[in-house]
C-alpha cells in the first residue's frame, strides 16, 4: 500500500495523568537513566578487563549489558527533553526510528535471554562437553542470530504500522511511539493489522518463554541429582539471577500487549519500569550473587577512583 500520510510530525503527550509533575519526573527519570548507563558500563568494563570472565556465559551477559544501555536510550532522551520544558514534537522519521529500535532491541533481548538459558542448560546438564558445545564459533553464531531475528521482527512490525496512512490527528497519547498508540491515529481500518501485530508480538515472547521453561526444567532435574549441597547451591545461585532477569523482562510484555482492555496509565507506568528500571537492575542481579563479577567490579572501581587495593 502506498503511504498517503500527510502528517510530518507527531506530538508526544507523555504519561497520562501526570500534568504538573514534569519537574519531579524529570529528576526521577534522569537519575534512573544515569544509574542504568553507569551500572551496565561497569559490568562491561568488569567483564572485558577480567580474563577469568571470558567465558560464554559472560560473553552473552556482556551483550545484554550493551543492549541495556541502548534500550532505554530509544525513548528516554526525548522524554527527558520535553519534561525539561522543551518541545514535545517528534518528526515522522523520528517516530518510525523509535518504534523500530524499541522493538529491535526488545526482541533481541528476548532471544538473548533464550540463548542464555540454553547456555546454562549445556553448562549444568553437559558440563564435560560445555567448552566443546559452546565454542567461540557457536557463541558468535548465536549472538549474531539474536540480532538478525530481532531485526526481522522489528522490520515486520514497523512496516506493518507505518504502511498505514496518517492524516491527523497527530497527538500521540503516550511518551514514545509504540504500535498500539500509533494504530489509533491511522486513517484506515486497523482491526486486521491489530490482530496480526497481536499474534506477532505475543507469539515471539511466548515461544522464547516456552524454550526457556524447557531448558530450566531440565536444569532443575540435573541440579537435584547433584549430591553435594554446595554444588546444588552454586548451580541454583547461577540460575536464579537469570530467572529473575527473565521475569522482570517478560512480565511487562504480558501486561502491556496481552491485556484484554488497554489501560493507558498502567501501560505507561509498566513501560517506564521496563525501559528504565529493568535495565538498571540487571547489573545488580548478575553481580550481587556472583563473586567473580563482584571481584572484577571492585578492581574496576579501584582503577577508576584510584582507591588503594585492600
Amino acid at each position: 500500500m502506498r503511504n498517503r500520510s500527510v502528517v510530518t510530525e507527531f506530538v508526544l503527550l507523555g504519561i497520562p495523568n501526570t500534568e504538573g509533575l514534569e519537574t519531579m519526573l524529570f529528576i526521577l527519570f534522569l537519575s534512573l537513566y544515569i544509574f542504568t548507563l553507569m551500572g551496565n558500563l561497569l559490568i562491561l568494563l568488569a567483564i572485558i578487563s577480567s580474563t577469568r570472565l571470558h567465558t560464554p556465559m559472560y560473553f552473552f551477559l556482556c551483550k545484554l549489558s550493551i543492549f541495556d544501555i541502548f534500550f532505554p536510550s530509544v525513548s528516554s532522551p526525548k522524554m527527558l527533553f520535553y519534561l525539561s520544558g522543551n518541545s514535545r514534537a517528534i518528526s515522522y522519521a523520528g517516530c518510525v526510528s523509535q518504534l523500530f529500535f524499541y522493538h529491535f532491541l526488545g526482541c533481541t533481548e528476548c532471544f538473548l535471554y533464550t540463548v542464555m538459558a540454553y547456555d546454562r542448560f549445556v553448562a549444568i546438564c553437559y558440563p564435560l562437553r560445555y567448552t566443546i558445545i559452546m565454542n567461540h564459533r557457536v557463541c558468535a553464531i548465536l549472538a549474531a542470530g539474536t540480532s538478525f531475528f530481532g531485526c526481522i521482527q522489528a522490520t515486520f512490525l514497523t512496516t506493518l504500522t507505518f504502511q498505514l496512512p496518517y492524516c491527523g490527528p497527530s497527538e500521540v497519547d503516550y511518551y514514545f511511539c509504540d504500535i498500539p498508540v500509533m494504530l489509533k491515529l491511522a486513517c484506515a481500518d486497523t482491526s486486521a493489522l491489530e490482530m496480526v501485530g497481536f499474534i506477532s508480538v505475543g507469539l515471539m515472547p511466548l515461544s522464547c518463554f516456552l524454550i526457556i521453561l524447557t531448558s530450566y526444567s531440565c536444569i532443575i532435574c540435573s541440579i537435584l541429582q547433584i549430591r553435594s549441597a554446595e554444588g546444588r547451591r552454586r548451580a541454583f545461585s547461577t540460575c536464579s539471577a537469570h530467572l529473575t532477569a527473565i521475569l522482570l523482562s517478560f512480565m511487562p510484555v504480558v501486561l502491556i500487549y496481552l491485556q484484554p482492555t488497554p489501560n493507558p496509565w498502567l501501560n505507561a507506568t509498566v513501560q517506564v519500569l521496563n525501559n528504565l528500571v529493568t535495565p538498571m537492575l540487571n547489573p545488580l542481579i548478575y553481580s550481587l550473587r556472583n563473586k567473580e563479577v563482584k571481584y572484577s567490579l571492585r578492581k574496576v572501581l579501584q582503577q577508576v577512583t584510584f582507591l588503594p587495593e585492600k
